[in-house]
């Protein structure tokens, strides 16, 4: 056993009013962290979306111009779920999100223009767990993660993308911490037990995803698999299940 599977996580601060969360995809949230912000929303804090593509390219039996819309509304439905209204996409390509100026610029406004204090997003690892054999991770999720980070900082930079200010979008420095959802290496966690029933019901609302992902039936599908990651953490966080994550102070 490793010092990381024996470290215990801490409590994720509670001491902010606005978070973002930029991932690529529609359901990289609700496979990632809906229980966390269903948590949130509930204690009256204010969540918004940014999704850098419509999912488009995610089901091979579906062509882009049909999947695009359905997956968006999918994705919508699903945020309202857990208390989320704010939902934004940035129109990049499904597969193919280029890591570059464009992107960090794309996360970096919208970073100005919601102005978090809390910015959230997904595994921008190589793979999936640290140990060998562990899922590769795809392109997408790592030049999102990756520029997310970036622009983070960016935000608050006037000069860099001064061509944002020019639009009305002013700095922002605000930004106290990035927290990286599904990471390899996380350090703090929040009760997944309270949100849990709502972020399956979240998940849920992306079926016609889910069922082209897998022949089970949904609802145990989707029940199994968060019982299995926010179970998997609760050795860590005094026996109860967790949302985790690896929290960037900036």
């Amino acid at each position: 056993m490793t010092e990381t599977d024996i470290t215990a996580l801490a409590e994720m601060p509670g001491d902010w009013q606005r978070a973002l969360a930029v991932v690529a995809h529609p359901d990289d949230l609700e496979y990632g962290c809906a229980a966390a912000v269903a948590a949130w929303t509930d204690a009256g804090k204010e969540v918004v979306y940014v999704l850098a593509t419509r999912g488009e390219a995610g089901i091979d039996t579906l062509a882009p111009d049909v999947c695009g819309p359905l997956r968006e509304r999918e994705q919508r439905d699903s945020a309202a779920v857990v208390g989320v209204d704010t939902v934004e996409f940035l129109d990049h390509r499904d597969g193919v999100i280029e890591y570059g100026l464009g992107l960090r610029r794309d996360i970096a406004a919208a970073i100005r223009r919601h102005r978090p204090e809390l910015v959230v997003t997904l595994n921008h690892r190589d793979t999936w767990g640290g140990g060998p054999g562990a899922p590769w991770n795809t392109p997408d999720h790592l030049a999102v993660g990756r520029a997310t980070l970036d622009a983070a900082a960016d935000a608050g930079n006037r000069w860099i993308f001064p061509e944002l200010t020019d639009q009305g979008l002013e700095p922002w420095s605000g930004v106290r911490w990035v927290a990286v959802a599904a990471s390899s290496t996380p350090t703090h966690a929040i009760d997944a037990a309270p949100g849990l029933d709502r972020a399956i019901r979240s998940l849920l609302c992306h079926r016609a995803y889910i069922e082209a992902l897998t022949d089970e039936d949904p609802e145990t599908y989707v029940r199994d698999f968060l019982a299995m990651t926010t179970g998997g953490a609760a050795a860590r966080f005094g026996g109860r299940p967790a949302v985790t994550f690896e929290l960037f102070g900036r």
